[in-house]
Order: structure tokens, then C-alpha cells, then sequence
């Protein structure tokens, strides 16, 4: 079980890091969802730097649990908040994109209580 937990956790932490850098670097297909949902600009550095913080907290996890626990709940309901803003936005054909990020999220989360 320990496997799957690193394997998983690293996998989640790469997506999620990768999510982060893309917003920070302001790539088009991170940042034109963004625009149409009416997120101010002054909010996407702080939005990218949690999720970056998350994918960090994630691997921390493995050398202190409560951090790596604390980081997947931080990271559920930043993708929760996510999700409903697109659903917000009435965007639904882009509201399950942040869903695809829980997925690994709560696997994560799930094999580390497990333990």
C-alpha cells in the first residue's frame, strides 16, 4: 500500500505543480478559462502559488503526514471552489476539468490516511 501511496502522491503532486506553474507563466489554456469566468488577474499569483504549495505540501506529506494530509484537504477545496466558479460562470462544458484533479486528490489523501 505504501507503493501505491508514493506513486500516487508524486503523480498528483506533478499534475497539480505543473497546474500551478502553467498559471503562474500565464499560459493561454490556463488563463483564457480564467478570463471567462470573471476571476480578477490580481487573484491568479496567489491562486497559482496555492496550488504550487499544494503539490509541495503533498510530497512533505512524506516525511510529515499531518502536512501531506493538511495539503490534500487545501487542494479538495481549492478544486471544489474552482469547480464552482465555472459552474458559476455557467461554463459546463469546462467545470469538469477541476473534478479531474480531485480524483487523484482524494486517492492521495485516502492512501496516506490509510497507512
Amino acid at each position: 500500500m505504501d507503493v501505491a501511496y508514493y506513486i500516487v502522491a508524486v503523480l498528483t503532486a506533478l499534475w497539480v505543480g505543473f497546474s500551478g506553474y502553467a498559471l503562474f507563466s500565464k499560459q493561454q489554456f490556463v488563463v483564457e478559462p480564467l478570463e471567462q469566468y470573471g476571476v480578477p488577474q490580481s487573484w491568479w499569483n496567489p491562486l497559482a502559488l496555492a496550488k504550487t504549495a499544494g503539490a509541495l505540501g503533498l510530497l512533505a506529506g512524506f516525511v510529515l503526514p499531518a502536512v501531506g494530509v493538511a495539503a490534500a484537504i487545501g487542494l479538495i477545496l481549492y478544486f471544489l471552489g474552482a469547480t464552482a466558479t465555472a459552474l458559476r460562470a455557467r461554463s459546463y462544458q469546462t467545470a469538469v476539468f477541476p473534478l479531474l484533479y480531485l480524483a487523484p486528490i482524494v486517492a492521495t489523501l485516502i492512501l496516506q490516511l490509510t497507512r
